[in-house]
C-alpha cells in the first residue's frame, strides 16, 4: 500500500518533529539515524519540502524542520508528496462522469474512499505520541522508534540481540512507575 519512500518519509518526520523543534536536522543526521542512504533521505526531504511538509534551512546550520504543526501533517498529505495522489480512476472513457460505470470501478471508488479517509484522519502528531508497539521488544515493525530519554533510535538496531527494551519515555511524558 505504501511504498518505500513513504515509509522512510514517515519515520523521518517523526524524527524531525521530536528532535527538530530547536535546530534543523540534515538528511544526512536523519539518514544516519534511520540507518537509510543519505542520498535516498535527501530525495526524500526534497520531496516533504516540495509537499510544505518540511521547510528547508540553507547554510552551515541548515537542515530541515516541520513547515507546520504535527496535528496539520496527517499521513495522506506525506503519502501524496511521497507518491503522487491517490487516484483509482480503471474505466476509460469516463471523462467527467461522477458515477462509476462498472462494479469493478465501484468497488475501487469504495476502497479509495476508505483509504483517502483513514490516511486523513491519522496525523503526524498521533505517530509521534507513539512511535514504537507499546510493548517495547525486539521487533520486525519498519516504523518502530523508541525515545532512549536523549533522542530516538530505531528500535530493530537499538535491539541487537532481541532483548526486551525498556519502557520509552518521550518528550513531555514521565516514566511509568514498574508493576
Amino acid at each position: 500500500m505504501l511504498n518505500k519512500t513513504s515509509e522512510i518519509a514517515l519515520r523521518a518526520l517523526i524524527l524531525v518533529a521530536v528532535e527538530g523543534k530547536d535546530k534543523p536536522l540534515t538528511p544526512r543526521m536523519i539518514a544516519d539515524r534511520l540507518e537509510t542512504s543519505p542520498t535516498y533521505m535527501a530525495k526524500i526531504t526534497g520531496l516533504l519540502v516540495k509537499g510544505n511538509i518540511l521547510r528547508s534551512h540553507r547554510g552551515a546550520a541548515g537542515g530541515v524542520q516541520l513547515a507546520r504543526t504535527p496535528a496539520s501533517i496527517t499521513i495522506l498529505s506525506v503519502v501524496e508528496a511521497c507518491q503522487g495522489l491517490i487516484v483509482g480512476n480503471y474505466c476509460d472513457g469516463m471523462g467527467s462522469h461522477p458515477e462509476p460505470v462498472c462494479a469493478f470501478h465501484r468497488a475501487m471508488l469504495e476502497a479509495h474512499q476508505a483509504l483517502v479517509g483513514v490516511l486523513s484522519r491519522w496525523t503526524l502528531a498521533d505517530l509521534v505520541r507513539h512511535p514504537g508497539p507499546s510493548e517495547f521488544k525486539a521487533t520486525d515493525c519498519k516504523m518502530a522508534l523508541f525515545y532512549d530519554g536523549e533522542k530516538l533510535v530505531c528500535l530493530a538496531s537499538a535491539t541487537p540481540g532481541g532483548d526486551l527494551m525498556p519502557d520509552p519515555v518521550l518528550p513531555g511524558e514521565r516514566r511509568r512507575p514498574a508493576h
